[in-house]
C-alpha cells in the first residue's frame, strides 16, 4: 500500500520534469535570420555566408541564384544568436584543380580581414550585405605544382 502512495507522489513529480527538461534546446537562444549579399548593387549567386559571434558557433547560410540566404547555427534556418557579430563570405568556382576564380575579393574570406559586421536583435528576412570590388573585378588565380605532393602517399 506504501509503494503505491509513493508512485502516486513520484508520478506527478516524473511528468513535470520530463515537461521542463523538453523545454528548450540547452543551446543558445537564436532567432531566424535571411538576407542578401550584394557586390557593387548586384545580387552575389555563388558562395556562401558565415556570421562569427565571439566565442560561440558560427551561424552559415548558401547563397542562391539571387544572392539571398537563410542562417542556420545548430539545424537548418535555426538562425543567429543576437548581437553584433563578423561576418566573412566566401564565393569563387574551381575551374581547375590549380585554378579557381574569386567572385569577391580575397579579403571578404575571413573575418580577419572581411571589417565586416552586422547586428542581430531579431528575426529578420531582408538583412543587407554589400561588398565592393572597389574598381577590381573577378580574377583567376593559380597555385603552382611544387612537385612535393605524392597521391599515392595519401
Amino acid at each position: 500500500m506504501s509503494e503505491i502512495r509513493a508512485l502516486q507522489t513520484l508520478l506527478p513529480l516524473l511528468l513535470l520534469v520530463s515537461l521542463f527538461a523538453g523545454c528548450g534546446d540547452g543551446r543558445p537562444r537564436r532567432v531566424p535570420v535571411a538576407g542578401q549579399v550584394f557586390i557593387d548593387d548586384k545580387p552575389l549567386t555563388t558562395g556562401f555566408v558565415r556570421i562569427v559571434p565571439d566565442n560561440m558557433r558560427a551561424a552559415t547560410g548558401t547563397l542562391d541564384s539571387e544572392g539571398r540566404f537563410r542562417l542556420s547555427t545548430f539545424d537548418p534556418d535555426d538562425g543567429c544568436v543576437p548581437g553584433t557579430h563578423r561576418v566573412e563570405i566566401v564565393a569563387k568556382k574551381t575551374i581547375t584543380q590549380s585554378e579557381f576564380l574569386w567572385l569577391v575579393p580575397p579579403k571578404y574570406q575571413s573575418v580577419e580581414t572581411s571589417g565586416l559586421t552586422v547586428t542581430i536583435d531579431g528575426p529578420t528576412d531582408n538583412l543587407r550585405i554589400d561588398l565592393t570590388w572597389e574598381g577590381g573585378k573577378p580574377f583567376v588565380e593559380r597555385y603552382e605544382s611544387s612537385g612535393d605532393f605524392d597521391p599515392a602517399r595519401l
